[in-house]
């Protein structure tokens, strides 16, 4: 799922009952993160344009051609509402 607050895109996946939220942006190029692979077992994001994998928890980017992370967004869970804390 994706989301807009101020102009940023945020996606918020769940990753093995996990829910994490971090900038729908490839630090790279800015294609959107949300339309590449996910792999649920490792909680990274592949981008879909040049395969820089991002860990889903920090923003950081495992693999090249990213080298700068993307900001991830605290979640908080009440009930069935997700919240994100976004500054």
């Amino acid at each position: 799922m994706t989301l807009e607050h101020d102009d940023v895109e945020i996606m918020v996946v769940n990753c093995g009952g996990e829910i994490l939220a971090m900038e729908d942006r490839c630090s790279h190029d800015d294609g959107d993160l949300s339309e590449g692979e996910l792999d649920v077992a490792a909680c990274t994001m592949e981008c879909p344009r040049h395969g820089a994998l991002f860990d889903l928890r920090t923003g950081r980017p495992i693999t090249l051609p990213a080298f700068q992370p993307v900001d991830t967004f605290p979640v908080v869970l009440d009930g069935d509402t997700i919240k994100l804390e976004v500054d």
